[in-house]
C-alpha cells in the first residue's frame, strides 16, 4: 500500500481519542477490513458508508485510522457552535453540514471541498442522512451532500459497507451487547464512483440525482457482497412509507 499519510504520525486531537476509543471499539467488535487499498493513501477523499446503528459511526472511524488516515466526519452545523466541542471539531477538521439556502449552500459546499483539497484530507458523509428505515437494513433513499463535496472539488468519492455492527448494537436500540465480546464486523471498501461525466454540474438537480443514485448503487453492491444476498429491487424510501426522515449527518 506503501507510504501512509501523516495525519495517523504527526500530532493532534485525534492521538487522545484513539488510544481511548480504538481499544473499547476493538473489545466489542472485531473488524476485518477488506480492499484497504481501495482508500487513497494520500489526497483528499470523500467515503460514504452505509447506516443502520448509532454504533457503525465508531466501526468506520476505527478501520480508517487503522488503514493510517484521520476519521473525520460531516455534522451538524449547530454543533461547531457549542463551547469547547466546536472548538474541537473545528481544531479536528470535520465538517458542518451545509445551511439549508440554496446559494449559501452552494458557496459552503465549494468552500469546504477547496478545504479538503488544500489540506488533503477526507471527511465521512453519511448519504442516507439517518439510519436507514429499510425493515431489512438495505440502504435506503440517498442524499446529495457525499456528491455535492466530491463534485465540488473533483474528489475521490469511495463507498464503503459494513456489516454485523447490528450484533453490538441494533437499530434505534441504546445499549450495547457486550456478551459475547468481539462480535463480527466487516468492512469493504469499492472502487471510487465514476461521476467525471457529470464535473462542472454540482448545481444540477439532475446531476445530483444521478450522481447519488450511482453511489447508492455502489454501497449497496457491497453490501450484497458481504451479506451474499440480493437486496429488493427497489430502494427504501421514507416519503413513501408515511416516514419523516430525521437527517443529521447529510443534507
Amino acid at each position: 500500500m506503501g507510504s501512509r499519510s501523516p495525519e495517523k504520525s504527526r500530532p493532534s486531537p485525534f492521538w487522545p481519542l484513539a488510544a481511548i476509543v480504538v481499544p473499547a471499539v476493538g473489545y466489542l467488535a472485531k473488524i476485518e477490513i477488506r480492499n484497504k487499498e481501495k482508500l487513497p493513501a494520500k489526497g483528499a477523499f470523500v467515503l460514504a458508508p452505509n447506516h443502520y446503528s448509532e454504533f457503525d459511526p465508531l466501526i468506520v472511524a476505527a478501520a480508517v485510522w487503522r488503514l493510517g488516515r484521520a476519521p473525520r466526519f460531516m455534522a451538524k452545523e449547530s454543533l461547531f457552535r457549542v463551547p469547547v466541542f466546536g472548538w474541537l471539531m473545528r481544531k479536528m477538521g470535520m465538517v458542518p453540514v451545509a445551511r439549508a439556502t440554496s446559494a449559501a449552500a452552494a458557496k459552503q459546499t465549494i468552500e469546504q471541498s477547496r478545504a479538503l483539497v488544500a489540506n488533503e484530507r477526507g471527511v465521512i458523509v453519511y448519504p442516507e442522512g439517518t439510519l436507514t428505515r429499510d425493515p431489512d437494513l438495505w440502504p435506503m433513499r440517498g442524499k446529495s451532500g457525499a456528491v455535492r463535496l466530491a463534485l465540488a472539488g473533483g474528489i475521490p468519492l469511495i463507498p464503503v459497507a459494513q456489516w454485523g455492527t447490528q450484533h453490538i448494537m441494533g437499530r434505534y436500540e441504546k445499549g450495547l451487547s457486550l456478551w459475547p465480546p468481539r462480535k463480527r464486523v466487516q468492512v469493504l471498501f469499492g472502487d471510487p464512483v465514476d461521476i467525471s461525466d457529470l464535473s462542472g454540474r454540482a448545481g444540477e438537480q439532475a446531476a445530483l440525482n444521478e450522481a447519488t443514485n450511482r453511489l447508492m448503487n455502489a454501497i449497496t453492491a457491497l453490501l450484497e457482497e458481504l451479506r451474499g444476498e440480493k437486496a429488493p429491487a427497489t430502494r427504501w424510501n421514507p416519503a413513501e412509507h408515511g416516514q419523516k426522515e430525521t437527517g443529521r449527518l447529510d443534507s
